[in-house]
């Protein structure tokens, strides 16, 4: 392994659904901690190693778009999040770790729970109070997964590397 900043791979979302939940983290999350834009992540610290980048390019390059269903909103003690469930995302995840596993930290050996996160490090009447708002009106319902992007971790915020856009059209 090499020196440079580790890696995280997240799953793009469609523009509506990545702004809905941006939105709400640019209004909810700590400003002078909010160094990213909303994100699910797949994982939180990759090599830097040319596999991965072979591997990203091979596996978007057949997959089309996902559908995730945005099945609950849940409490992380000091913030609120947003539960996703999908087949594919979770198969994509599996397939990637089985192929990395070699190179994933114990975090990203644990289960696979996609969320994105929108608030977080405040208080926990905070929290409840976001979440106590955000249940009363919440519905369930879909937004598309349409790539995956790959980062550079840089003590707080991240940079981007490359996006890799799923195949729309299988």
């Amino acid at each position: 392994m090499n020196n440079q900043p580790p890696r995280i791979l997240t799953l793009q979302l469609e523009e509506s659904g990545f702004s809905y939940f941006n939105d709400l983290r640019k209004k909810h999350f700590p400003a002078q901690i909010n160094y990213l834009d909303a994100h699910v992540t797949l994982f939180h610290h990759l090599p830097a190693e040319s596999e991965i980048l072979q591997v990203l390019e091979t596996l978007t390059s057949q997959q089309p778009h996902i559908t995730l269903q945005v099945t609950s909103i849940f409490k992380l003690g000091r913030g609120i999040a947003f539960k996703l469930e999908s087949k594919a995302l979770m198969q994509i995840q599996a397939q990637l770790k089985q192929q990395w596993y070699n190179w994933l930290t114990p975090q990203d050996r644990q289960g696979f729970r996609p969320h994105v996160t929108v608030q977080n490090k405040v208080t926990p009447a905070e929290a409840q109070a976001l979440y106590d708002k955000l249940i009363a009106t919440f519905n369930s319902f879909t937004v598309q997964g349409v790539g995956l992007s790959l980062w550079e971790y840089l003590g707080g915020p991240w940079q981007k590397i490359k996006d890799y856009p799923f195949s729309s059209t299988l």
